[in-house]
């Protein structure tokens, strides 16, 4: 059973890889993200930071269901949709950037420095 959660996993996050990658061509993106608009939540999902444009609102909205699609797809293989997308949240959140927003496990928002980001103790 474990086996199967980690090869789910393992699967999700390249398919997740995939949906963060075309994501960060978009400028519109890469600009919110630059500009501390958007950052990484502890549940996996993208998240405002802050008020943004509708535009802004709408992209996050768009990534996020495509993040939904692919944690479905890999949870099938035996986790929950939440405990998948949790893992990756500690993976997005460990990837994120100096400078860039992720969710502290309390809930607030932190501009990552250079050092590693505060993660859930349940993240490995």
């Amino acid at each position: 059973m474990k086996r199967m959660v980690i090869s789910a996993l393992v699967l999700g996050i390249a398919t997740l890889g995939a949906t963060v990658a075309h994501a960060q061509r978009d400028p519109a993106y890469a600009a919110a993200r630059a500009a501390g608009q958007v950052g990484e939540r502890t549940d996996g999902y993208l998240g405002i930071v802050g008020s943004a444009t509708p535009d802004v609102r709408a992209l996050v909205n768009k990534i996020n269901i495509q993040r939904k699609a692919a944690y479905t797809q890999g949870a099938q293989a035996g986790s929950t949709v939440e405990q998948f997308a949790f893992v990756s949240g500690c993976n997005l959140i460990a990837r994120t950037q100096p400078g860039e927003m992720y969710q502290a496990p309390g809930g607030s928002w932190k501009k990552r420095g250079a050092g590693a980001p505060e993660r859930d103790p349940r993240c490995v």
